[in-house]
């Protein structure tokens, strides 16, 4: 690099966010994530020895994967280049791995690739890398957001050593909100706030660093020489929103919380949860779905008012819209979470289809088939059949294949109005001679 190159690069970072003046440059520099590259980890002894092998970054926004990629440019002695499979495809690996190859073969030195968000490669695409890192003429050290279990070729992912990063904690964003202020390179000691305000900037950031350093630029930018105070946070936080990636691995986790809060019959914390997708922007029609799914797979017939309750709150959200809408998201929300539980139906079913996949197609007892034509009925289709509503609507008489007579798959429980239909199968189950015949009706 001329003299040139090193002014223009020295007035690039001079005018680059605050976020990327101060990504760190050593392991000692790094905040929150110890557990994971501390100096007695794995991953820490290895960037420390420069002997580091293929890696798969895995972590939410903000967690620190671009920043180790810069720790690892810093300390390795390969030559590191950086790529993004948002702009770039391919083609351009091609041309990298080919570099690679010729500075391996003229000088022996290996080249580390930074891919940063691999995940937008579709799966075909992630096959390029495998002969190129099983060969070693690449150290690969993949970043991405999303569950690598369903985001990563499965070949790709077994020769990578996957590398999980968690969010940041609000004493972690504080302290490196306290160390941008102080340094030289960042907002240079002009800045001062109390703890309150940087514990705002902390929770609204919600485990991003990246987004914690950005607020503070730009509440530093409005307060000027006066201190940062909640005031000014107020003011600088009017146009933000909370973080909820609608489609990536945090999405799913939100709503597997809202899911399990309700089936737990938490109300509390399910509106919570609920709350969270909506302020960030989650489809509402999504949680009706899964609300609607819910109703009847987790309180089935120990009320089977919910399922009614839930269609009908989908149908008045399509008549009312947003914002009035979370007012019936919320009433079906705590409706759900309150209601009776049972999932006896849908484990029932799947009993069911388990002795369908283990017996195969057993034959239909005979009385029970219809006898369209005279062949059927002389080989004795429908004969022996009682019609139930000659009985009073019940009559005890076989209904399953003959390998199966007796098998039980719906074990109703004693939860809400499932208990009567609990109390009414055990009759007509187990029925007594002058039982044949009732027409007990569980309504």
């Amino acid at each position: 690099m001329d003299l040139f190159d090193r002014v223009a690069e020295q007035e690039r970072f001079a005018h680059a966010p605050l976020a990327d003046r101060m990504r760190p440059h050593t392991l000692d520099d790094v905040i929150g994530q110890g557990d994971v590259c501390g100096p007695d980890t794995f991953l820490g002894k290895a960037i420390l020895a420069d002997r580091l092998p293929s890696l798969l970054l895995w972590g939410p926004p903000g967690s620190g994967k671009t920043t180790l990629a810069s720790v690892v440019a810093e300390t390795t002695s390969m030559t590191f280049v950086s790529f993004s499979a948002v702009l770039g495809g391919v083609k351009d690996v091609r041309k990298i791995v080919a570099d690679a190859q010729e500075r391996q073969r003229l000088t022996g030195q290996r080249t580390l690739l930074f891919v940063d968000e691999i995940h937008r490669f579709n799966k075909a695409q992630q096959d390029a890398f495998l002969p190129h890192v099983e060969r070693g003429t690449v150290v690969l050290v993949g970043a991405t957001t999303e569950n690598p279990s369903f985001e990563v070729n499965s070949a790709l992912r077994s020769r990578l050593r996957v590398i999980r990063l968690t969010r940041l904690e609000p004493p972690d964003l504080v302290e490196i909100l306290i160390r941008a202020m102080a340094a030289e390179h960042g907002l240079g000691g002009r800045v001062h706030s109390e703890e309150g305000p940087l514990l705002r900037i902390a929770g609204w950031a919600d485990g991003d660093a990246r987004r914690a350093l950005n607020l503070l630029e730009a509440a530093a930018a409005h307060a000027g020489d006066d201190p940062i105070t909640d005031e000014v946070i107020d003011r600088v936080m009017e146009s933000g929103g909370i973080r909820h990636d609608k489609s990536g691995d945090d999405h799913y986790a939100v709503v597997s919380a809202l899911i399990k809060s309700m089936r737990g019959s938490d109300v509390d914390a399910s509106l919570y949860y609920l709350a969270r997708m909506l302020e960030g922007g989650e489809n509402p029609r999504f949680l009706l779905r899964r609300l609607i799914i819910f109703a009847s797979e987790d309180i089935g017939n120990a009320d089977p008012r919910a399922l009614q309750l839930t269609v009908a709150g989908a149908e008045g959200f399509d008549r009312v819209g947003m914002p009035e809408g979370r007012i019936i998201l919320a009433q079906l929300c705590t409706f759900l979470a309150t209601a009776p539980k049972s999932n006896r139906s849908y484990v029932g079913l799947e009993t069911a289809a388990k002795d369908v996949k283990e017996t195969g197609a057993l034959e239909v007892p005979f009385h029970l088939r219809n006898a369209p034509t005279g062949l059927e009925a002389s080989l004795g289709y429908g004969q022996g059949y009682r019609y139930p509503h000659n009985y009073g609507g019940y009559v005890n008489q076989q209904y399953l294949p003959d390998a199966l007579e007796g098998r039980v798959f719906y074990e109703p429980s004693q939860n809400g109005y499932e208990a009567r239909i609990a109390q009414w199968l055990d009759q007509q189950r187990s029925p007594t001679d002058e039982q044949e015949g009732n027409d007990s009706d569980p309504a």
